[in-house]
């Protein structure tokens, strides 16, 4: 039976049939590997932990200068701005300027065109004085016209321009006579016709 024999040498029976040197050894080797892996996995962390360091502080430096950037652009952008609107009133005071010029001469046209206006308002249709003695001296028309109005016969012409129509008055007796001019009939005719209806 196992259990007759001797503890002791059962034991020391068993201690001789097992070899652990080369369980040792493994041992060792996965201790060594063990510690390998954590120097590595140490390292790693290391070396991330200074990367991400080093990129936080390159955001930090380039979010800075953006902030910077933006505020010079919106700097420029405002001046700009100031410039451009500054260009435009002064085009708007110079439109005004010119248009209040512009004005002023039409004022001065329009007195003037009026002043003209009321001349020939009051000289009438015929002109003043002076034109009209140089029309009459001229026209051999207004001549006759002339000396049939001072004998009492208005010629009235159409719508064409001719005179056609003879209005006689006489004073004496209160008689108009209107004659109607035909140039079938001689002027001779005419001129003893006017005569007799003007005695």
């Amino acid at each position: 039976m196992l259990f007759d024999e001797d503890p002791a040498m059962l034991v020391q029976s068993t201690m001789a049939n097992f070899h652990i040197d080369t369980d040792k050894i493994a041992i060792g080797r996965i201790n060594e590997s063990l510690s390998t892996l954590q120097q590595a996995r140490e390292l790693r962390i290391r070396e991330a932990e200074s990367a991400l360091k080093k990129l936080s502080r390159n955001l930090a430096t380039m979010s800075q200068q953006h902030n910077e950037t933006v505020a010079s652009q919106n700097s420029i952008d405002h001046a700009s701005h100031i410039v451009e609107l500054d260009t435009q009133k002064f085009r708007i005071a110079k439109a005004a300027s010119d248009l209040e010029i512009e004005g002023e001469r039409l004022e001065q046209e329009l007195e003037g065109l009026k002043s003209q206006l009321h001349e020939l308002d009051v000289q009438g249709a015929e002109g003043d004085e002076a034109a009209r003695a140089r029309r009459e001296v001229d026209d051999p028309i207004i001549l006759k016209l002339k000396v049939y109005r001072s004998l009492g016969i208005d010629v009235e012409a159409d719508s064409a321009g001719n005179y056609n129509k003879a209005v006689i008055r006489n004073n004496q007796k209160g008689d108009v006579h209107v004659v109607n001019i035909d140039l079938k009939f001689s002027r001779f005719f005419y001129s003893n016709y006017f005569w007799q209806t003007m005695q």
